[in-house]
């Protein structure tokens, strides 16, 4: 059985999904120069992607932005599982941040006017790690029961003296 996401999860599933997924396909359209810039500074702050070509850097940049983007959009993919591809690609994101020069205000995390458009990304950081604590279809109903069982136990208690 295909178990929805709750309704709670929708709103923030489908705007991040959305803005991720369009982010991907603008991302396998991209031309060489595009291509060189994302890589380049990608490269700055992850030096092991210098390793690779920036065509090929941006094209699994782009495959891993629809695949993220598909799995939050998908109903089917579980709220927990969307979240935890979202906090590892969100976390790759921050990180570009923290680690890029010139993004940050001196001996400070708030963003320089250059650091703007990545320091935004820790709002899907915390949206994917919001994803991760969505409690499961079991737990909510052993909580129910528990809650009844204590409900009913007082009652019991009231009723002997």
């Amino acid at each position: 059985m295909v178990q929805l996401p709750e309704a709670r999860d929708v709103a923030p599933r489908l705007a991040t999904g959305a803005f991720i997924l369009n982010s991907g396909l603008w991302h396998l359209r991209a031309d060489r120069e595009t291509a060189e810039g994302l890589h380049g500074m990608a490269g700055v702050a992850y030096p092991f992607l210098n390793r690779i070509s920036a065509e090929q850097f941006t094209r699994l940049l782009a495959c891993s932005e629809i695949a993220v983007g598909g799995a939050l959009l998908a109903p089917f993919v579980p709220t927990r599982l969307a979240g935890l591809a979202l906090t590892g690609f969100s976390g790759g994101l921050v990180g570009l941040y923290l680690r890029m020069p010139g993004m940050r205000q001196p001996k400070s995390l708030r963003p320089t006017q250059d650091g703007i458009p990545l320091a935004k990304d820790v709002w899907m950081l915390g949206i994917g790690l919001g994803f991760l604590g969505a409690s499961r279809p079991w737990q909510r109903a052993a909580a129910s029961r528990w809650r009844r069982a204590s409900v009913s136990r007082r009652r019991h208690r009231c009723c002997r003296r």
